[in-house]
């Protein structure tokens, strides 16, 4: 019996079973935030086809969200991870300000995230106060902090379709945002190229990471200080 395949195969399912909750809650909160979002902007598409919702069976894209990142963790040893949901459908054209409320709908799912990172941070403190030792608890905090602090970087990325890239067609003069904006249909693609390159993780993830939880471990100094632990 091989039992190096059957440790590699007993440390994958703990992989996935420490991060199936952050994941599904941080996809699924990111998307819902958007349908909120454009609801509260005058745009009722995403509820009229039942996207306004935290139940995460509306948001999960069996090839993104499952399909994809098993196939990606067990092709590079877990060097290599990406996903996504089912997007959210917004018409921007029925926002009551298109231009300035794109920006608000499509910063609403990052926030969310960042939002979320401060929660497992405070959760990861608090465990470690009142002595929690188990590791999986631990862990799933950890972890829920690294994906959603991913989650928030990575789709601040200023390319359409990336939330970052809608954000930035809205701050941008009308002329250079319409150019922008036409990147859209090859802009995951692009993306990808970047992402496979090296390009996105060296020059906009391992940086921008780095000062997102800089800043969450900042916030979070209060708790810090009560519980007497550290992240």
């Amino acid at each position: 019996m091989d039992f190096s395949n059957f440790s590699n195969f007993a440390h994958l399912i703990q992989t996935i079973t420490i991060y199936a909750l952050p994941v599904l809650f941080s996809i699924t909160v990111h998307e819902a935030a958007h349908g909120y979002a454009a609801l509260y902007f005058g745009d009722n598409t995403a509820m009229m086809l039942g996207r306004v919702t935290l139940n995460p069976l509306k948001h999960i894209d069996l090839m993104g969200t499952i399909v994809m990142p098993l196939v990606l963790y067990l092709a590079t040893s877990g060097t290599f991870l990406f996903g996504y949901a089912k997007p959210v459908p917004v018409q921007f054209g029925s926002l009551r300000n298109p231009k300035r409320d794109m920006i608000w709908v499509a910063l609403a799912g990052p926030l969310v995230n960042f939002v979320q990172a401060l929660v497992w941070g405070m959760l990861l403190y608090i465990l470690q106060g009142v002595g929690v030792t188990e590791t999986f608890f631990i862990h799933m905090a950890q972890g829920g902090i690294l994906v959603n602090v991913v989650m928030f970087v990575f789709n601040l990325f200023p390319l359409p379709p990336l939330d970052g890239g809608r954000i930035l067609v809205g701050l941008l003069p009308y002329r250079q945002a319409v150019w922008l904006s036409r990147v859209e249909p090859f802009g995951f693609f692009i993306v990808m190229a970047l992402v496979v390159a090296g390009v996105v993780s060296h020059l906009w993830m391992q940086p921008l990471m780095g000062l997102t939880l800089a800043l969450i471990h900042l916030m979070l100094a209060p708790l810090a200080l009560l519980t007497g632990q550290g992240m």
